[in-house]
């Protein structure tokens, strides 16, 4: 077939826009966007599209022949029963109606957390949550994995909600003209800049961080990991021991104390409790003074090198960064409020190129000129019940029905779950000690799980409905804080039996007789068009449908420059005037309402707790894993695709460790290897480089979950899932977050054949 015949049409991902030429079924050919200054090749995974493909209805034998909550031990062991989708949407829509009727919409779990697609329609996440709520509600899940303790303790402490807080950091330009020294916490990784919620039609920072560079600024990398900062950029790095980044921060403050040198009029005028956090830096409080020698103890890093950089933070114009990393810890709601509390001290806040920010590198958009835009979204319609979860606490939910929990100041019960019913995400990837989900999974009657891929969630489920890809529907695409907008083209007809989440949640709509309000009588194409009508009517410079589809995007940049943001600047003109949302009206050091709460895991001031698991506290052998964010992927988004795979040594996810660390173990680069604890088990090719500090070993998230069989390696990932071995820990009792990055492991090399992991193998179906 010659190229004239080929078609082209344009997509967009969370991790880019890219042209996509099709022949027949098949996608030939993937090209980034034009205007795409720093594309990510995670796209080129889109070629194979039809790999390890959910083609028709499944159902879990034993569930098909028994009913509800039979035979639960077998999710993820069972055979399989292709349906058709008569029958499929008919059982789900009784299951769903029995456990609504005999034991209320609470017993619904549909939480179901996950990135999804990019588009604002063909959204899975907020298609299901649509639907639940047309038919009388289901428990949710708040926060997120990402970002959990931040999102809860920066009210307290700023009185500012997260995604206001994101819009509203210093962008990028006034850090170029501004900042003379970037001191990053955790770095500025640009392999998660990749990615964007919604979609990322320029990928800009890399370009951003070199004019930075050019113009003097000075980089500090706080990290045991030093390429979380780019050598291009010259940082000195600080090889910190993990999880304690709360007691350097500490100690800078304490030396700016001791010296005098810290801005007390900004403490005075815009903070409230810097006396009773002084007290306990300076030791007055418990007789431990937090000084640099007392830090180095806990961190590593010597305390000449901390005091050097405590007065370079004030001799010159200082931008703190944290990144979203370092609060996925125990206590990481601490080392949000530490860092503002350091910045405070400093005294910088509010000044072009000072002060703090949380996430630069976190996503393509963290401190972009486009933040504060609008988008449309569909509407999840009103919320009937208010039962309610942290998102990480899933396991607890179904283990511990009728317990109470705490959260933010309130006290809970966890309801009693019989049906979970995900779509758009993938919790045998994302949550933390697989081997507990895995128990706590068997506890439901029923799970159903819309999914186009034989993910570990689908093949632990009891219904799989198998849903189309960006790539075969029509959708609207684009994040509030990105600069275009894209039309979203299909480019190949569905796959096997695959149907768009929104047929079919308007089947079990149909079946469970609301099916007109969950669809309001509209097309899934007449509602892209009608999202896109909602933008023109915010924006009429923008064209005509007609005109955005046949150009396939929306350059948002039209409206002129965006302006330059400086993050608490009215704030720092007159607190007065424009005081924070707080009880003070100022940065709280110390909340009296978290005292209030009588958390003893979350004191009421920036405090140093040792978490449970460190390596100050470790035995010899032991070392602390890093499951951080990977370059090939997101999340495990196309781990089956040809950009994740050429990244794995012997088919198993790569671990990065320090060539010393591996001479103690007798290791070389390539061995497979062993990683464990008393929670779980997996194997990973070993990669070893000098860019890790002593002590750490870096196995990024997001291979498929493929646990082996039975007894040996039951509680091992063949395929090297870093949440086979993390703590299902909450933050602390105030947010509930996940606390991954608090894990400590020992690695040996696997002795004998390497068993064959199936992440990508389909399960076995049966015939009906």
């Amino acid at each position: 077939m010659s190229d004239a015949k080929r078609n082209k049409t344009l997509t967009l991902t969370h991790w880019g826009a890219y042209e996509v030429e099709t022949e027949g079924q098949s996608i030939r050919a993937v090209r980034p966007f034009q205007d795409d200054p720093d594309p990510s090749p995670i796209g080129y995974s889109m070629v194979g599209v039809e790999r390890c493909r959910v083609r028709m209805p499944s159902v879990r034998e034993s569930w098909l022949k028994g009913g509800p909550g039979t035979a639960p031990a077998r999710r993820g062991k069972d055979r399989f029963v292709e349906v058709g989708w008569d029958r499929a949407l008919d059982l789900v829509a009784a299951e769903l109606d029995r456990v609504r009727t005999e034991f209320g919409n609470e017993a619904i779990y549909a939480g179901s957390y996950g990135w999804a697609s990019a588009g604002r329609f063909h959204h899975a996440p907020t298609q299901l949550h649509r639907f639940m709520n047309s038919i009388g509600g289901y428990t949710r899940s708040v926060n997120t994995y990402s970002l959990a303790a931040a999102e809860v303790i920066l009210p307290h402490v700023l009185g500012l909600g997260w995604w206001p807080f994101q819009n509203a950091l210093t962008s990028w330009d006034v850090i170029a003209e501004s900042t003379e020294l970037v001191v990053a916490f955790g770095g500025i990784p640009l392999k998660n800049s990749q990615i964007e919620h919604g979609g990322v039609g320029r990928h800009e920072l890399r370009g951003w961080l070199r004019r930075w560079a050019d113009r003097g600024t000075r980089f500090v990398n706080v990290s045991p990991i030093a390429d979380d900062l780019g050598d291009s950029l010259r940082p000195a790095w600080m090889p910190i021991r993990p999880g304690t980044d709360i007691a350097l921060m500490l100690a800078l403050i304490h030396t700016l104390i001791a010296e005098g040198s810290y801005d007390r009029a900004f403490v005075r005028d815009y903070c409230t409790g810097w006396e009773a956090l002084a007290a306990y830096i300076t030791g007055s409080e418990d007789g431990i003074a937090k000084d640099a020698e007392w830090a180095s103890g806990i961190t590593t890093i010597r305390p000449s090198e901390i005091r050097s950089l405590a007065r370079s933070m004030v001799e010159r114009r200082s931008m703190i960064n944290v990144s979203w990393s370092l609060q996925r810890s125990h206590h990481g709601e601490h080392v949000i409020w530490a860092a503002i509390a350091l910045a405070a001290a400093v005294g910088q806040i509010g000044l072009p190129g000072g002060g703090f920010g949380i996430g630069y590198g976190a996503m393509a958009s963290v401190g972009n000129g486009a933040a504060n835009s609008w988008l449309p979204f569909l509407h999840w319609g009103r919320r009937p019940i208010d039962s309610f979860i942290p998102v990480a606490r899933i396991s607890d939910m179904l283990i511990h029905p009728g317990e109470e929990f705490t959260y933010d100041g309130g006290i809970y019960t966890f309801p009693d779950i019989r049906l979970v019913y995900w779509a758009g995400g993938n919790p045998f990837h994302h949550h933390q000690d697989l081997n507990r989900l895995r128990t706590a999974w068997q506890r439901p009657d029923t799970v159903v799980v819309n999914e186009p891929f034989w993910t570990a969630t689908a093949k632990h489920a009891d219904v799989v409905l198998p849903s189309t890809t960006p790539l075969e529907r029509n959708d609207l695409g684009g994040a509030p804080t990105d600069s275009h907008v894209f039309a979203i083209q299909q480019a190949l007809a569905p796959v096997g039996g695959a149907r768009d989440d929104y047929e079919i949640f308007g089947g079990l709509a149909d079946r469970l007789g609301v099916g007109d309000g969950f669809s309001e009588g509209r097309t899934s194409d007449q509602w892209v068009r009608h999202l896109y009508e909602k933008l023109r009517q915010r924006e009429p410079g923008a064209p005509a449908f007609e005109e955005f589809w046949e150009a396939g995007f929306l350059d948002r940049r039209y409206a002129g420059d965006q302006p330059k943001r400086v993050l608490l600047e009215d704030f720092r003109e007159d607190p007065e005037r424009h005081p924070l949302s707080t009880p003070s009206g100022r940065i709280e050091l110390y909340s009296a309402t978290i005292a209030g709460f009588g958390y003893d895991d979350c004191p009421p001031h920036p405090t140093w707790m040792a978490p449970r698991e460190w390596l100050g506290e470790a035995g010899e052998l032991d070392l602390h894993l890093v499951s951080n964010q990977p370059r090939t992927r997101l999340h495990s988004q196309w781990d089956h695709g040809s950009t994740s795979r050429s990244a794995k040594i012997a088919g198993l996810e790569s671990m990065r460790m320090h060539p010393a660390d591996a001479d103690v173990r007798g290791l070389e680069a390539g061995d497979v290897v062993r990683v464990f604890n008393a929670r779980g088990a997996c194997l990973a090719g070993v990669a070893t480089t000098d860019r890790l500090r002593r002590g750490v070993v870096e196995l990024a998230t997001g291979a498929w979950y493929s646990p082996g069989p039975e007894p040996d390696l039951d509680s091992t990932c063949l395929h090297g899932n870093p949440n086979a071995l993390t703590s299902d820990l909450g933050t602390s009792s105030l947010a509930q977050g996940p606390a991954a990055h608090t894990c400590l492991v020992r690695v040996e090399k696997w002795q004998g054949a390497v068993p064959t992991h199936t992440a990508f193998a389909l399960p076995p179906i049966a015939a009906l």
